[in-house]
């Protein structure tokens, strides 16, 4: 992706970024039921590589299906391209575990951006200590076999009710994460970063006792004023 619309979504918060979205009329781009393992202090910023369960059959998805080679969850974790966030659509589902420690830290290892999923991780709380970012909806112990079954790598896929692309750009932050067409990122980026000046202005104001009324959304001209001196005086 573009680098300098990476470091621009790095500083930004997905509120700011649904907003943004909203005003496109794009609804329901944020991945609902899914929060951060751990908070990292810092965004997850990168193009999305996406991982497709379905409900296992039995027969399918015995054990032993985690020594094929080509086996979809395995391979996803070996061929997401470094900088990416891997987004598994998992049915919604944390009955059965999305992936472990164990690919996760490899993913990590491979220079992945960050995981998703609308389902859960099995070892949460080692998964949590590591330096990359992570999503789920609850910690889950069984196996993905159990009751899903991977079956499509890097198609489109919905992941919390989120349409989600390849190449899509995802962001987390420390609440939640946003899927942005990827068409249109360049644009929203550079929206939300003037949203997220004008934002930090108004809390600096309203901590100092300014009403909103006026101010949030900016509907007086003296409030406009305030802000491009605000803007000089900290460099925004």
């Amino acid at each position: 992706m573009n680098t300098e619309t990476h470091d621009k979504l790095m500083g930004v918060s997905v509120a700011t970024l649904a907003t943004a979205l909203f005003k496109r009329g794009l609804r329901h781009q944020v991945i609902q039921g899914v929060n951060p393992i751990a908070r990292k202090g810092r965004n997850m910023v990168g193009p999305a590589y996406t991982l497709r369960y379905m409900p296992a059959r039995e027969d399918r998805n015995q054990l032993v299906e985690f020594r094929n080679p080509k086996h979809p969850q395995r391979v996803a974790i070996e061929e997401c391209p470094e900088g990416h966030v891997l987004v598994m659509d998992s049915r919604k589902s944390a009955a059965a575990a999305s992936a472990g420690d164990i690919l996760v830290t490899r993913l990590m290892i491979r220079g992945g951006a960050g995981i998703v999923t609308d389902g859960g991780f099995r070892d949460a709380a080692t998964i949590a200590t590591l330096d990359m970012p992570a999503y789920h909806t609850r910690p889950s112990s069984p196996t993905n076999l159990t009751t899903n079954e991977a079956i499509d790598l890097n198609v489109p896929i919905g992941c919390g009710d989120a349409p989600v692309f390849p190449g899509d750009i995802i962001v987390g932050d420390d609440d939640c994460v946003i899927v942005i067409p990827a068409e249109i990122a360049d644009e929203v980026a550079d929206e939300a970063v003037e949203m997220t000046a004008y934002e930090n202005f108004v809390l600096e104001q309203v901590k100092g006792g300014a009403t909103i009324i006026g101010l949030y959304p900016c509907t007086k001209d003296e409030n406009q004023a305030l802000f491009q001196q605000w803007r000089k005086q900290n460099s925004r």
